[in-house]
């Protein structure tokens, strides 16, 4: 029985009997005929196949449900074992996106992996969207967004902002006539995009140049079309990528301007400047999610406690007044 719900569960997951097979390293066909044995005992099919890509049925739907609720009480029930004794080992499953895990948690992971070696991390990348649905499903631990939407939706607890900066390559013609209120990488890294009397460019500027822009479905692809909005213009895209540091680097290559974040800026870089556009929107909040009415293990605990205090001693925001609600 309880292979077969492993079995059911891979195929629901991956929407595909092959698929499902070879992550189980079994065949198709034994797949298949287990499927087809518990469809039996159930007394009606799981799956409807049919259509394709392959779907659950609707009692299917409800048998999937299940066994996911049961999982996760038993896999609390677990944790809560396992944290009677001392924060040595455990486990956290993190979901991030591909900025996420590249550029914002490699330093802080291995930071914490030194603190506590004995936790094993599992490093799940994919879209927030998502990334969020796993979450809600208990298939993660914790992931991160400064999506309002998904904030809302989940125990959220701040982590840290960046900011959203115009990249415009060095030698283009626009720095001719904006150059007075072009920033360095050196000040970009020194956050000189903060202080009151940074330059900020005018919106009508906007309208001269050709871009490079992230594809819908990207929370800073919205932003960037309210900026556009706000000046009142049409952007001219060069090119659409699916990931923010694809238009940082075809952006330092000349290839076309790139809305970018702080925090991807390398201060010895001198092939762009940078430029503050002083709309809120630029601003963005990104908040820890956790799942919302459940037990959060030590090894989570740990881990949003050593976030702040990272982020605190790296010139971040102050510890967060809410961890308390954890027992942080």
């Amino acid at each position: 029985m309880e292979l077969d719900n492993e079995y059911i569960l891979t195929i629901a997951r991956y929407g595909s009997f092959s698929k499902a097979a070879d992550v189980l390293h079994m065949t198709q066909p034994a797949l298949s005929i287990a499927i087809r044995k518990a469809e039996t005992r159930l007394g009606m099919p799981l799956f409807d196949r049919k259509k394709h890509p392959l779907q659950l049925t609707e009692a299917g739907a409800i048998y999937i449900r299940g066994l996911r609720k049961i999982r996760t009480v038993e896999e609390t029930m677990q944790r809560q074992l396992k944290d009677l004794a001392d924060l040595i080992t455990g486990s956290l499953r993190i979901g991030g996106s591909h900025y996420l895990n590249a550029h914002i948690l490699p330093p802080l992971l291995t930071h914490f992996s030194s603190s506590y070696p004995g936790i094993q991390i599992d490093l799940l990348e994919s879209s927030s969207a998502h990334l969020a649905s796993l979450l809600k499903e208990r298939q993660l631990d914790l992931t991160f967004s400064c999506d309002p939407e998904f904030v809302a939706a989940f125990r959220h607890y701040r982590i840290f902002h960046d900011t959203i900066l115009l990249a415009v390559p060095s030698a283009h013609p626009f720095q001719q006539q904006y150059g007075q209120y072009a920033l360095s990488a050196e000040q970009v890294a020194a956050e000189k995009y903060l202080e009151a009397s940074c330059p900020v460019l005018p919106l009508e500027a906007l309208s001269a140049l050709d871009y490079i822009l992230l594809r819908p479905g990207n929370n800073l692809h919205d932003r960037v079309a309210e900026l556009f909005r706000a000046a009142g213009c049409v952007p001219r895209i060069k090119t659409q990528v699916s990931q923010l540091a694809t238009a940082y680097h075809l952006a330092k290559a000349g290839y076309a301007a790139a809305f970018i974040c702080n925090r991807l800026v390398n201060p010895y870089d001198r092939g762009l400047a940078f430029y503050k556009v002083g709309l809120p929107v630029t601003d963005r909040e990104f908040f820890l999610l956790l799942p919302q009415k459940e037990y959060t293990p030590r090894a989570v605990k740990a881990f949003i406690r050593f976030c702040q205090e990272y982020q605190s001693k790296d010139g971040g925001q102050d510890a967060n007044p809410h961890l308390h609600d954890l027992g942080v």
